[in-house]
This record gives C-alpha cells, sequence and structure tokens, in this order.
C-alpha cells in the first residue's frame, strides 16, 4: 500500500523550473490524503503555487501525475491547488532556503 511518505519522496522528483526547486522543499505541498475514506487507489493532494499567476502551474500538475504513475496502487490521482494559507518563503525546508540564499 502506498503511504504518504511514499507520495511526497515521489513529488521531490518535481521541480519549480523557475525555481530550480522541488515543490515539496518549496513547501507547495500542503496535504496529501492516500485513500481517503475508504477510495482504494485515491490520492488527494492539496498544493499551491508560489504565485496564482505561476505560468509553470499547469506543467507543475501534470509533473504531479507523471510523478505518481510509478505506483500501481494509486489509480487516481486529485490535485487541488489552494491559496490558503498563501504560499512565502518561510515555508520552504532549511535546504531549499539555504540553496536559495534565504534567510528570514
Amino acid at each position: 500500500m502506498v503511504t504518504e511518505n511514499m507520495v511526497r519522496t515521489a513529488l521531490r522528483d518535481v521541480y519549480d523550473p523557475e525555481i530550480g526547486v522541488n515543490i515539496v522543499d518549496l513547501g507547495l505541498i500542503y496535504n496529501v490524503d492516500v485513500e481517503p475514506e475508504e477510495k482504494e487507489g485515491f490520492v488527494h493532494i492539496e498544493m499551491s503555487l508560489t504565485s496564482p499567476g505561476c505560468p509553470a502551474g499547469p506543467m507543475i500538475i501534470t509533473d504531479v501525475h507523471r510523478a505518481l504513475q510509478v505506483f500501481e496502487d494509486i489509480k487516481e490521482v486529485d490535485v487541488e491547488l489552494v491559496w490558503s494559507p498563501y504560499w512565502n518563503p518561510s515555508m520552504m525546508s532549511e535546504d531549499a532556503k539555504e540553496e536559495l540564499g534565504y534567510y528570514d
């Protein structure tokens, strides 16, 4: 059975092409729900983008779907874009902050 941790690990292969950091370390993945309400093979992801007008948004969402195709147990992936809380650089992992030179 696929776990939340396995999904998050796979999503580390999805990068924001404008920033060059994966979407997990950027803090764009807000919630991963694997098989909610006993719906077998279903994954619901709540995520954000660095801005509502992010031109790479559609490509990032497509890449999320592609990254999860490695799991035979996953039959359906629902990606929900959310804007609350609004993403900000303080949501990045320490590794991403260091890589991008962000110090808060």
